[in-house]
């Protein structure tokens, strides 16, 4: 009886969801199966005057290329001049097309196409791109872009007030690009898979491969092969049942270690700290010691029907009944009036103890009133003095 206890107990405490955990599909990644990247060049058509000038030289010579695969001719007898006056319209502009290509993606599948402005086009509102074929590194043909587009914003003015609402020289053609061109690759007779860590660490990669391997081990053996990389070993009786076991795997709770990081942005003031920071027995005393000296200028100015003062006399400056500074001799005298303050904040000297969480740090640091530009500089100071255990990376 107590041996069949004891083994409903492992049972259950193999079903136990880690804590701390998640899923592999949000980790990581199969080996293989990857996203690829398509560039093109293109002309958005139908602008309302915001297009490129076409005194641009790649603008014009586009807009003549594409007319003349349309079987019309716009050049001058010289082959490397345009006639300008047959191209005054600023209706055109010149856009880079981007799109990412899914993995398994098929004939006639559709995504969307990313439009950006290549000229001086001031709006690409109500454009519609022209065929744009978009191509690999390798230089295939992948997919083409067609389509009205979506600016998401408007821009208006007139001579001497303008309005504008989000970026209106980049735009998107919603499900604008159909794929012509599929990328072999198959996962049917697959023997072996890998799985690859989008954040490197070489406790997540042996957490994994042993939760794998305690879940899955009739299907597969798993082992890590560094801190990126856990290789699964597909047994022979489920060869040929990759998508099941993959559907299965990548929903996996996996426990994940992350290494202590603070990350400083000063230029914005940001502060993020992760959850593994500890700091050293450290003291902490942070104020700011204001001096502030303000001149004022006196200007007096001499007394009516006051004789003038001989030259290389020096005339004398007396004071009035009033505290105003005279001025005899038919001369005037500027004095200064300096007011000197200093000002210091009295904040006391705060002992953080040694070891203590990332909630403790921010109570214990709030408690002595630091703002986010406070923190940064304090943060430094205590790296510098080797009593934070944590990356510090500046941005």
């Amino acid at each position: 009886m107590i041996k069949k206890i004891a083994l409903v107990m492992i049972c259950l405490l193999m079903l136990v969801e880690p804590l701390w955990a998640a899923r592999i599909k949000d980790i990581a990644a199969i080996g293989g199966v990857r996203t690829n990247q398509l560039v093109g060049y293109g002309l958005v058509v139908g602008l309302m005057g915001t297009g490129d000038d076409v005194k641009n030289g790649f603008t014009r010579e586009t807009i003549a290329n594409m007319l003349s695969r349309q079987g019309l001719s716009i050049r001058s007898r010289d082959p490397a001049t345009l006639l300008d006056r047959d191209l005054k319209a600023k209706n055109v502009a010149s856009v880079m097309v981007t799109a990412t290509l899914p993995a398994f993606a098929k004939n006639g599948t559709r995504i969307d196409a990313l439009v950006s402005s290549m000229g001086d086009a001031t709006s690409m509102q109500g454009g519609t791109l022209i065929m744009t074929p978009l191509r690999a590194p390798n230089g295939d043909i992948y997919a083409v872009a067609q389509g009205g587009l979506v600016i998401g914003g408007f821009s208006a003015g007139g001579a001497n007030a303008s309005a504008m609402k989000n970026q209106t020289n980049v735009g998107v053609v919603p499900n604008g690009a159909l794929v012509e061109k599929e990328i072999p690759f198959s996962l049917e007779d697959a023997k072996s898979l890998t799985i690859n860590l989008f954040y490197p660490d070489f406790t997540t990669s042996r957490q994994m491969a042993q939760r794998l391997n305690t879940m899955m081990n009739i299907q597969l053996e798993a082992q890590a092969k560094d801190s990126a990389t856990v290789a699964i070993k597909l047994k022979d009786a489920y060869k040929n049942n990759v998508m099941d076991i993959i559907s299965e795997l990548e929903n996996l709770d996996v426990s994940i270690s992350t290494p202590a990081v603070v990350v400083i942005n000063e230029k914005t003031g940001t502060v993020v700290m992760g959850e593994m920071v500890r700091i050293s027995t450290v003291a902490v005393a942070h104020g700011n010691l204001t001096i502030q000296i303000k001149e004022t200028p006196i200007i007096s100015q001499p007394l009516p029907f006051s004789p003038q003062a001989t030259a290389g006399s020096t005339p004398m400056v007396s004071t009035g009944k009033d505290g105003t500074i005279v001025a005899p001799g038919g001369q005037t005298v500027v004095a200064k009036d300096t007011k000197l303050s200093v000002t210091e904040d009295k904040k006391q000297l705060m002992v953080v103890p040694r070891g203590v969480s990332i909630q403790e740090v921010v109570q214990a640091l709030n408690a002595i009133g630091v703002t986010p530009r406070d923190l940064i500089s304090i943060l430094q100071a205590i790296k510098t003095a080797g009593a934070l255990q944590a990356d510090l990376r500046v941005m």
